[in-house]
């Protein structure tokens, strides 16, 4: 108010006194807040000093536990032991266990892995800050995390100390500083020999030596002696092949996956170049060679009853619990599968194909805990390794039609729907120009017929029908990514192409019989897709393996399973399916199949010109099974075969999948009267209240014989549909059109 030149009057009269001028404020001296910053600064140094101090003798308690791991001779192999406790074999065999000095292993390995895995090696510590910092600024301007920055050294202390991928920042921070020790104690060259000894490189090798003479023993007559390792002769080319599977050996696996490995590779080699570890002509040279041929990868052998199951579950093990531990932790692991089966199903294998061209595989899982009880990967592993149950990828034909009888059912269908058998023609693509074009098999046909008796009779024109027209959907697309969906929901992992023909099972990738067969499971469930917590995918995979035990016996972390359960289609729907399946074993295209056990269900498949068949089904809902039976390189048309005629999902398959079902209701027969007769000889032979059933009385016996020789059956009279012709759009290449599962009888 003084500013604007008023003054203020006292009530009555007179100005008022102005009010008294505010004391001054207090200023805090800054010294003391200075004081106090300097203080607790110097706090927190000495609390960030006495961390690594700590840290740093903490650690130097690991590194006597670092120096032993490299002599691990005098390791243990871990072994696997079947459903009941019978082994089953060892997850290596003592091949792996070579051990070379620097003198031995080529220059050319040695700079290939350092190239690629870190440039930078005889340059630092222990610890690439540099490095670190290089991986962080290209982390923020990708806004991933995809920069690695572990140097030779801190992988070395990794494997030793058994360390999973996902570590805390604590346990990462700790492998560094063991690493900086260890560079204060080892040389570079010694801290690479013994990096190189010990590290995976896929196919069961385990160990440089090893990786040699596994992908490149072929290529060196007389490598792999004492005096002169493969791993000694190793061409630049050769040591980049391998160096460049340290990263990922499953994903950069030659003979499986090529294409990655040979990328790969040539990155190491560009590497290698570009470092001057290598001359311009040498990576040149080096680029145009060819990958070692599948047939000269010889892995290190190993001793199993069941060695396709083993190398499948022993995969599983290395990248859940790596490589060392795995191979030499002395570990035991229970697997889920029934030796007696296994054998049971080779022998029904052998019985029927034993001296054909063709092959077999089979894959029987147990519906209640999701374990594979038996698999046959191929004829012989010694000579055949390839597992074609669990990486053989062939065209199911109508063994499809389940989950497209599925979808309809779960889109409110009803399976009295009737449709037209005779030949169709579908048109689909931009404006309808492509057209997909279905005939049953010698143009034979069933007239007017139901759901139930199209999947009874496997019409392909009818299924085809229902599944690009009568589904939910505005386009056939719509309807073949429903019933591909379906597929999924059942626990197939792998893609499904949602081209027209894949109604009929023409996709443009085949299934594996080991993913085939768990999504059977789950119509075998009624709709409960179970898995357990150490399947390869838990939730959505089969289970192998249900507990894992140190030497000592204990339960080792993570090492015990836990079954899962999710409704993933209504039971009432997937009992209805399993139902009308049922008819397919009891009248249909799959009557050889049958061996009088209750509940029976399941489904042929024939692909075009006879190429695969298969046949999936379960009892009840104990146990699933898939047999598939074909050539192991190619789909050769098994025109012949039987009895001079075709090989269809109703002949061979359904032959062999009988016999394995007749010895699973045998070996549980069995073991329920075993089980029987110890209770009875607890009690001491009281027969007051039961009586006793002898042994040979108990023993499962099917109403018609099981294993009926191919020479007493007429050959099935039903043959795969038509697919599309040839050129047509979107149809599946070698053989993988529209096959029917046996097709349909004549009239």
């Amino acid at each position: 108010m003084a500013a604007l030149g008023l003054k203020r009057l006292r009530k009555g009269g007179g100005e008022v006194p102005p009010a008294p001028p505010a004391p001054p404020k207090k200023r805090k001296p800054r010294l003391k807040k200075l004081r106090v910053l300097f203080v607790l600064l110097g706090l927190g140094i000495l609390a960030v000093v006495s961390m690594v101090f700590g840290m740093m003798a903490a650690v130097s308690q690991d590194l006597p536990a670092i120096y032993n791991f490299a002599q691990y001779k005098a390791s243990k192999n871990s072994e696997v032991v079947d459903a009941t406790g019978e082994p089953l074999g060892t997850l290596t065999s003592d091949q792996n266990k070579i051990l070379l000095n620097s003198a031995q292993i080529s220059p050319n390995i040695k700079n290939a892995v350092v190239s690629i895995e870190d440039s930078r090696f005889y340059e630092h510590n222990g610890v690439d800050f540099q490095g670190i910092g290089r991986a962080l600024v290209k982390d923020i301007l990708s806004q991933s995390a995809q920069q690695g920055a572990s140097t030779i050294t801190e992988q070395f202390v990794k494997n030793a100390l058994e360390a999973e991928g996902s570590r805390t920042v604590l346990e990462k921070f700790r492998e560094a500083a063991l690493a900086y020790k260890l560079e204060r104690h080892w040389s570079k060259d010694k801290i690479l020999t013994e990096y190189l000894n010990t590290i995976y490189f896929g196919e069961g090798a385990y160990g440089i030596e090893a990786a040699a003479r596994t992908y490149f023993g072929a290529a060196h007559p007389g490598c792999g002696t004492p005096t002169e390792p493969c791993a000694t002769v190793l061409e630049p080319w050769e040591a980049a092949t391998l160096a460049a599977i340290i990263a990922s050996p499953s994903a950069f696996d030659p003979k499986a996956y090529p294409e990655n490995s040979l990328g790969r590779r040539n990155l190491v080699l560009e590497k290698m170049y570009e470092q001057g570890y290598i001359s311009r002509e040498q990576y040149e040279e080096g680029i145009k060679h060819a990958l070692p041929s599948p047939s000269d990868i010889e892995p290190p052998k190993f001793e199993s009853k069941a060695p396709y199951f083993v190398a499948y579950l022993r995969q599983q093990l290395l990248e859940r619990y790596g490589a060392s531990k795995a191979f030499f932790g002395g570990l035991k692991v229970k697997s889920t599968l029934d030796l007696q089966l296994q054998e049971k199903a080779e022998e029904a294998v052998n019985s029927y194909l034993g001296f054909l061209p063709a092959t077999a595989s089979v894959v029987v899982i147990d519906n209640h805990n999701a374990g594979i009880k038996a698999m046959v990967g191929g004829p012989n592993f010694d000579t055949a390794p390839f597992n074609l149950a669990t990486q053989g990828h062939r065209q199911p034909g109508s063994s499809i039609k389940p989950f497209t009888l599925l979808t309809a059912l779960e889109e409110g269908i009803s399976p009295e729907t009737v449709f037209e058998s005779a030949p169709q023609e579908f048109h689909f693509g931009k404006h309808g120009e492509e057209t997909f074009v279905v005939h049953n098999d010698e143009d034979s046909y069933l007239g007017s017929c139901s759901i139930i008796c199209a999947t009874t009779y496997s019409d392909n024109s009818i299924y085809a029908q229902l599944g690009l027209e009568g589904l939910k959907g505005k386009t056939v697309e719509d309807r073949t990514r429903s019933i591909a969906g379906t597929i999924h929901k059942a626990g197939y992992a792998d893609p499904i192409s949602t081209n027209p023909a894949m109604v009929l099972g023409g996709l443009k990738e085949g299934v594996t019989p080991v993913g085939w067969t768990y999504a059977y499971t789950t119509i075998g469930n009624n709709g409960d897709r179970v898995s357990g917590t150490l399947a390869p995918r838990p939730g959505d995979s089969p289970v192998s393996y249900t507990e894992v035990t140190d030497k000592e016996g204990h339960v080792i972390k993570g090492g015990g399973n836990d079954p899962t359960h999710e409704q993933v289609f209504s039971q009432g729907t997937a009992e209805e399916a399993k139902s009308i399946l049922e008819t397919v074993v009891s009248s249909g295209t799959g009557t050889h199949a049958q061996i009088g056990a209750e509940g029976q269900w399941g489904k042929t498949g024939t692909t075009e010109n006879n190429g695969d068949a298969w046949f999936c089904g379960g009892i009840s809902d104990e146990v699933t099974a898939c047999v598939w039976v074909g050539y192991a390189d190619s789909t050769t048309p098994m025109t012949t075969l039987y009895e001079g005629g075709p090989v269809m999902g109703g002949t061979f398959p359904a032959l062999i999948w009988a016999s394995v079902m007749s010895a699973w209701e045998e070996i549980k027969a069995n073991r329920a009267a075993e089980k029987k007769n110890g209770e009875h000889r607890e009690l001491g032979g009281v027969t007051g209240g039961s009586e006793f059933v002898p042994e040979e009385e108990s023993e499962f016996v099917p109403e018609e014989e099981s294993e009926v020789a191919p020479e007493t059956e007429a050959p099935e009279t039903e043959a795969p549909a038509e697919a599309a012709p040839e050129g047509t759009p979107e149809a599946p290449a070698e053989g993988g059109g529209a096959g029917g599962g046996g097709g349909v009888t004549a009239g």
